[in-house]
């Protein structure tokens, strides 16, 4: 998983050599494309030959704590169904943005939530590269430490309420979430706070999905959700903890929860285009598992 000393190991080695190497074809899309005119809230419509339209804006709602903020990415052609993504521990910036708009660009309407909103508004930090390099683990810690099951439940209510209400959001359709690292438990958090509505979860290099001495373990959370799950564990993580993956499907299999588990040939990070772990071909296999988990379950 994400530790403090693999985090400075990679800062001593130079991230930024990978900084946004890849961000994918949806990156490029806002790149490389004009800003054709505004839609209400001031998002952009963006455009490019050969890619649907989408609009993009930031977006922010109440929750019990306070004002959350986020990214909003959604289709033009209408109504769709809403994913909640739920950062790793650099929080929102472009790569996390480029993952909402390819999002968009297959049909949902993405929303990237800004986990560390009780402390900051996002972006805190531009790209995992000046996390690392600039004491982020340590900046991070204390705002990790308010973000328990209870918090995040209560934001993922928050979420599932704000989208619900927006008209790029098709409400009669389920939504979908997913996380990355510290996310991956907070997405199998947000199934279980709003079991009505969210029908898939997707946890990448995913960091404490078993905790063994917490009643609000994500695992022994399954049975109160109505979600379809793909966990998707990163090499070097199963070699450290090599008995999860069985855990994990036998608590799925004793709730009855229909759930993909794999181990992926890439290390902790190899989803996240701006990580020096970032591994391209593994990264689009995981993406492909993603769109058949939402278009299944949505």
């Amino acid at each position: 998983m994400c530790d403090e000393d693999k985090i400075a190991r990679w800062a001593r080695e130079g991230l930024s050599r990978r900084e946004f190497g890849v961000l994918g074809a949806a990156a490029a899309i806002t790149a490389c494309s004009p800003a054709l005119g505004a839609a209400d809230g001031g998002a952009q419509v963006v455009t490019s030959p050969g890619f649907p339209s989408f609009t993009e804006a930031a977006v922010s709602f109440p929750t019990p704590d306070g004002t959350m903020d986020g990214w909003l990415a959604a289709p033009t052609s209408g109504p769709a169904p809403a994913v909640i993504l739920w950062p790793d521990i650099a929080g929102v910036r472009e790569s996390k943005k480029a993952m909402a708009r390819r999002l968009a660009d297959r049909g949902f309407a993405a929303l990237v939530v800004n986990q560390y909103y009780r402390d900051l508004p996002a972006p805190i930090w531009s790209s995992f590269a000046e996390f690392a390099a600039n004491g982020g683990w340590d900046r991070a810690r204390a705002m990790r430490g308010k973000l328990d099951a209870a918090a995040i439940m209560r934001d993922a209510t928050a979420a599932v309420a704000f989208l619900d209400s927006r008209r790029e959001v098709d409400a009669q359709c389920g939504i979908g979430t997913q996380g990355y690292c510290m996310g991956g438990p907070f997405a199998m958090w947000t199934a279980a706070a709003a079991p009505a509505r969210v029908k898939a979860a997707a946890s990448f290099h995913g960091g404490g999905l078993i905790r063994p001495d917490n009643p609000m373990s994500p695992q022994k959370l399954f049975g109160q959700m109505d979600a379809a799950l793909l966990i998707a564990i990163a090499q070097d993580d199963d070699a450290e903890a090599p008995g999860e993956k069985d855990a994990l499907r036998e608590a799925a299999a004793s709730a009855g929860r229909k759930a993909v588990v794999e181990v992926f040939a890439g290390d902790h990070g190899w989803c996240v285009p701006d990580s020096p772990a970032y591994a391209e071909a593994e990264a689009e296999r995981a993406w492909g598992e993603l769109l058949r988990l939402y278009e299944g379950a949505l």
